[in-house]
């Protein structure tokens, strides 16, 4: 019987099309015609197409792919946890975004992660009931679906709930994330059952299913939303945040999560970050995340230099110290903008990016920059806050991007995330995902902006991004990698723009992060080489622990109607591409 059922839902996963076999099978870079998809997973793309070809639009075919990352990536995203999506409707030519990041429980306070009037142990904070934020994500693909879309969470979940049931081979980049979090995954009895082996991290190779997983996705697919913020998920999430599933002997901190935050959360509709660079117009995420303005602000300011006639070590330069500048007026000014009256008119400003651009000194780099006073630039001056310069705060570099289009022209650009990789490391009693640490990304200690309070959603860097020349789509682009999701966004942009490079290779040129610290974020090996070394005449230096730094997917929408799908080419296992016509 049981190899009977296993059998079956084999037979299922191939009737959809999709696979049991590593993500990196597919290749990350396909042009053709019709709806495109970008992930790191090849089944979360497949689930895309899956969705286009049964007459789904990008929005239908998005959520699809979201649900399958959260089987297949849930160290990154899932249902535990939250995100933003962009939208363009073709027919409407209108860009519009849904924040549908997670909140604070009402219980919140900005001492919440101090003891003694000091700030706790950060990793202490993560695992622990106290991280998690109310998780947004359901609310948002419910709204995305019943707003924009033409399906039901009955069809666009049926592709995840296969992988779950069926299962998937865990890939070495898998395997070498639940090793890195044993000591997390260990705390936890769900967890451990789920993930380890003997307490060790299931090996690559090993077929991983998830039913209780595709169980909470049943609900979903049956009951809608309620499915999730009221009844019995709901009471299993409250319970765990506040009662963790401890293993034995084991001890967090607990959380104070009601049924009550699960029940009043709401996404939100929010109208785009607007800006231009060179003949493109650019539609990112507002407040509460700040990827956009962030982004926005700092192309404005490369705005102001011709990087085209620079030779590379001086156009990269002024990318990273415009990086530099725009980091600082972030971290200062920008959180959640029902709690912050922050001044993003003036952030936006290209009058204050001339300003700024004025302190960048093209032979040498700066060191710890003040932020700005873009309230001269407001066109309401009645604001008398000038926060004080703040330190760049701890921020965990785990989430994923996808993007997705159809053939009517409709374009999705999705960042998700349950914060550091693994969350809270709380699975669900009897459901099967990963709660969120979404709460550490507040700053533990104030007064700042982005202090916990109740019902405030924590600054997010995430930055998914549409951009339109001509008054329609060019190209997509967004990342995961926490504060160094702004700088893959941004340096792809320049990479794509400035530099004129295809697409594929803005993605996998070396990344270097700024943001305003002592020392530049660069992936292994490019300290080493000569980039670097044109660099540091200028007075750049690097972090001491390179790592590798985001795992980026983009759409360029070619004149003649071609599409070219994007993923990454060599990092986090390498993204998958496809497109429903591919080129011949």
């Amino acid at each position: 019987m049981i190899h009977a059922a296993k059998a079956l839902a084999c037979g299922l996963i191939l009737s959809l099309g999709l696979s049991l076999s590593p993500a990196h099978a597919k290749p990350p870079v396909a042009t053709g015609s019709g709806g495109a998809a970008a992930t790191i997973s090849e089944q979360a793309s497949r689930s895309a197409m899956i969705i286009l070809n049964k007459g789904g639009n990008a929005i239908d075919a998005a959520v699809a792919a979201a649900a399958t990352l959260g089987v297949t990536d849930p160290f990154s995203c899932g249902i535990g946890g939250g995100g933003f999506m962009v939208i363009y409707l073709a027919k409407e030519n209108r860009v519009i975004t849904i924040d549908h990041r997670e909140m604070a429980p009402a219980a919140f306070t900005p001492a919440v992660f101090q003891a003694n009037g000091a700030p706790i142990d950060f990793d202490t904070a993560v695992a622990s009931g106290a991280s998690v934020g109310v998780p947004g994500t359901v609310r948002g693909w419910h709204e995305a679906l019943e707003r924009y879309g033409v399906m039901s969470f009955d069809q666009v979940l049926a592709p995840a709930i296969q992988v779950a049931t069926a299962g998937f081979q865990v890939t070495p980049t898998f395997h070498r994330l639940v090793a890195e979090n044993e000591a997390k995954f260990q705390n936890f009895s769900t967890t451990s059952a789920l993930y380890l082996r003997n307490g060790r991290a299931i090996p690559a190779g090993a077929i991983l299913r998830n039913p209780d997983l595709a169980r909470a996705y049943r609900a979903i697919a049956a009951d809608g939303l309620d499915a999730f913020y009221r009844g019995p998920m709901a009471q299993a999430i409250v319970d765990a945040v506040n009662r963790p599933p401890l293993a034995a002997g084991k001890s967090v901190r607990p959380g104070a999560m009601t049924l009550a935050d699960l029940a009043n959360y709401e996404a939100r509709i929010r109208q785009p970050v607007h800006s231009t660079y060179r003949g493109y117009d650019l539609y990112g995420m507002p407040l509460p995340s700040s990827g956009g303005v962030t982004v926005a602000e700092a192309l404005n300011i490369l705005e102001t230099f011709d990087l085209k006639s620079m030779d590379r070590a001086s156009a990269e330069h002024v990318y990273l110290e415009a990086s530099r500048l725009a980091f600082a007026d972030r971290n200062a000014y920008l959180a959640d903008p029902e709690y912050v009256d922050a001044p993003v008119q003036g952030l936006l400003s290209k009058a204050y990016a001339r300003q700024r651009a004025a302190l960048i000194d093209p032979r040498s780099a700066a060191k710890d920059v003040a932020p700005g006073d873009p309230y001269a630039f407001q066109s309401d001056q009645s604001i008398p806050l000038r926060p004080p310069g703040a330190r760049q705060p701890v921020e965990s570099a785990h989430t994923t991007h996808l993007t997705v289009s159809d053939k009517d022209g409709n374009v999705v650009a999705y960042t998700f995330t349950i914060e550091s990789w693994g969350g809270s490391g709380i699975v669900v009693p009897g459901y099967g995902f990963l709660l969120n640490n979404e709460m550490t990304d507040f700053d533990f200690t104030g007064p700042r902006p982005n202090v916990p309070e109740a019902g405030k959603r924590p600054r997010s860097s995430m930055a998914p991004t549409i951009a339109l020349k001509d008054g329609k789509p060019a190209f997509t682009i967004g990342s995961p990698g926490g504060a160094t999701i702004i700088t893959t966004v941004l340096q792809s942009i320049v990479n794509h723009i400035d530099l004129g490079m295809p697409m594929e290779q803005a993605i996998d040129a070396p990344r270097m992060s700024e943001r305003n610290g002592t020392a530049i974020s660069v992936e292994p090996g490019f300290a080493q080489g000569a980039r670097a070394k044109a660099l540091e005449q200028f007075g750049h230096r690097w972090e001491d622990r390179p790592e590798e730094i985001g795992a980026a997917s983009a759409i360029v929408f070619h004149p003649d109607g071609a599409v070219t799908a994007v993923s990454e080419g060599k990092r986090h296992g390498v993204g998958t591409a496809m497109v429903q016509r591919p080129a011949r």
